[in-house]
């Protein structure tokens, strides 16, 4: 259907994940507290997911470097985690940089700031 978002339901789910997180502990934690927050909001309503996916750049058929997203859900949309006080562009290329890496199409950038949880969700 014309104007529908691509993977909309299970973004939802991602998104709402990360409010009720954010609601439970709130702000000041590392980036590994909600990370493991996630993956156990994720186990618990039975969505798939493989954190730290690595991913290769290749460059002339060589490794020319290398990273982790932070969760691959369902094999379909990236999330990357931040925990900071403003989202900064570079947040943005990074997560475009992994959508083509990993050849998907959707991401979600999640930044837990001291105020809110501020997502923007980036389609390649």
């Amino acid at each position: 259907m014309e104007g529908e978002l691509l993977h909309k339901e299970l973004t939802e789910k991602i998104i709402a994940a990360c409010f009720k997180i954010y609601n439970q502990i709130g702000y000041g934690y590392p980036e590994k507290i909600y990370q493991k927050s996630l993956e156990l909001e994720f186990q618990t309503n039975q969505i798939k997911f493989e954190r730290e996916s690595y991913s290769k750049i290749l460059y002339d058929g060589k490794v020319a470097g290398k990273f982790y997203l932070d969760f691959l859900v369902e094999d379909k949309v990236a999330l990357e985690l931040k925990v900071r006080r403003n989202v900064y562009e570079s947040d943005w290329i990074q997560l475009l940089n992994y959508l083509k890496a990993k050849n998907l199409r959707v991401g979600i950038l999640a930044v837990f700031t001291k105020y809110k949880v501020e997502i923007k969700r980036v389609v390649n």
